[in-house]
């Protein structure tokens, strides 16, 4: 496997075939940031192009996945790059070639729709899913994918009242829903996902990609074809609103 970038706020990992993406924030649970923003699309856009991958296992640190948001780089960013870099990150991500395997070790509060959108989707019991991101907390347009994937997750009438109201999910509703596929205590999660990723890695790459492709194909149409309206009348909010305010502040306190 060739030598991987180095990011700030995710580490690499690779054995066996499958390569292990870690988000965090100085070692400890990811806080959502510009750098973290850049970062994770690098990180989609590079393990989806190296050829020693056969599986990705993405996944957080500690006992939560992502609960914080530090707003501060986003106001410095200019709304090109956010839009740009919202497009890709997402898209980055759904093209990678062979399965990704997600382990949500923690609440999701941000960005939720970032792991729940790996083609196996296992879950610590204490895991819960929200978008405490954009407009039930923040008086933010939440249409930068967030809406196409719970849409797609949820269902319409569902996943409106979750983006609206900042409604929680948590894991047991998440797997009888069909958001997640199995929920283990926290101490379990690491080790099933590893095995399973394992497991799929036994496959030969041909067969791995090929099968990606087959199940993804109506998903990743939708996707390519909405997210860039969606982050379009996003940052109509914000201009309607004069810009973002450089705040940090913690989901997990909110409530909606």
């Amino acid at each position: 496997m060739a030598a991987a970038p180095s990011w700030k706020t995710v580490d690499v990992d690779h054995h066996g075939g499958v390569t292990r993406l870690t988000a965090h924030t100085d070692g400890g649970p990811l806080v959502w940031s510009a750098q973290a923003h850049r970062e994770l699309t690098e990180a989609f856009g590079w393990v989806s192009s190296d050829k020693d991958t056969k599986v990705v296992l993405l996944t957080g640190t500690g006992d939560t996945f992502c609960t914080e948001i530090d707003v501060a780089g986003f106001a410095a960013m200019s709304w090109d790059d956010v839009w740009w870099e919202g497009r890709q990150m997402l898209t980055n991500l759904d093209s990678i070639d062979v399965p990704v395997v997600s382990a949500v070790n923690g609440p999701a509060l941000i960005h939720s729709e970032i792991p729940v959108m790996g083609d196996v989707v296992l879950a610590a019991e204490h895991a819960q899913f929200a978008d405490r991101a954009h407009f039930a907390v923040r008086n933010t347009v939440p249409g930068d994918g967030v809406n196409i994937i719970w849409g797609e997750l949820l269902g319409p009438t569902r996943a409106k009242y979750f983006l609206l109201t900042g409604q929680a999910i948590g894991a047991d509703e998440a797997l009888r829903l069909g958001v997640v596929n199995e929920v283990l205590p926290a101490a379990e999660l690491q080790s099933r996902a590893t095995e399973l990723a394992a497991q799929l890695a036994e496959r030969t790459l041909p067969i791995l990609r090929y099968t990606k492709a087959a199940i993804t194909i109506g998903f990743r149409r939708g996707l390519r074809e909405h997210i860039s309206h969606g982050l379009g009348v996003q940052g109509s909010g914000h201009w309607s609103l004069g810009g973002v305010k450089a705040t940090r502040y913690s989901a997990e306190d909110a409530t909606s």
